[in-house]
This record gives structure tokens, C-alpha cells and sequence, in this order.
């Protein structure tokens, strides 16, 4: 009995480890074309959407800082010459 047991507790841990070795991380390719393009097509889209912010955020800040706008005054007898 006790024989058996040492026999099989040998062979688990050969077992074991000859697993432990055949997984060397071989099997890492790289990157696939799916991935390379999905990436792309992210940094596009981020890129695409840069523009219009940057733009608004432009007009954003030369509206602070611009002065206000004069209000136009309308002269006097032309209030009945509008066509409403």
C-alpha cells in the first residue's frame, strides 16, 4: 500500500511538471490586423472629435474676453418703416 501511494505521488509530480515546462509562452504571435485596425479606427475617432472641441473652445474663449456687443439703435421715425 504504502509503495503504491509513493508510486503515484512519483508519477503526479512528473506529470505536473512536464506540463509546467511544455507551457514556454510560445504561442504569443503579436498583434492580429483586427486589433491594429480597431486601434486605428479609436485614434481616428478621437481625432475626428479634436477638431470641432478645439474649435468651440476657441470661440468660447474669445467670447469672454471680447467686448459686449453694442446694441444697434433704431432712428427715430424708421420704427414704422419694418414690415413686421
Amino acid at each position: 500500500m504504502k509503495n503504491s501511494i509513493k508510486k503515484a505521488l512519483i508519477t503526479l509530480l512528473i506529470g505536473s511538471a512536464s506540463v509546467a515546462f511544455a507551457a514556454s509562452g510560445a504561442e504569443h504571435e503579436g498583434n492580429s490586423l483586427v486589433l491594429a485596425l480597431f486601434l486605428g479606427f479609436g485614434a481616428l475617432v478621437i481625432v475626428f472629435q479634436l477638431f470641432p472641441g478645439v474649435m468651440l473652445f476657441v470661440s468660447m474663449v474669445k467670447g469672454l474676453f471680447s467686448s459686449a456687443p453694442k446694441e444697434s439703435t433704431v432712428p427715430a421715425g424708421k420704427e414704422n418703416d419694418r414690415i413686421s
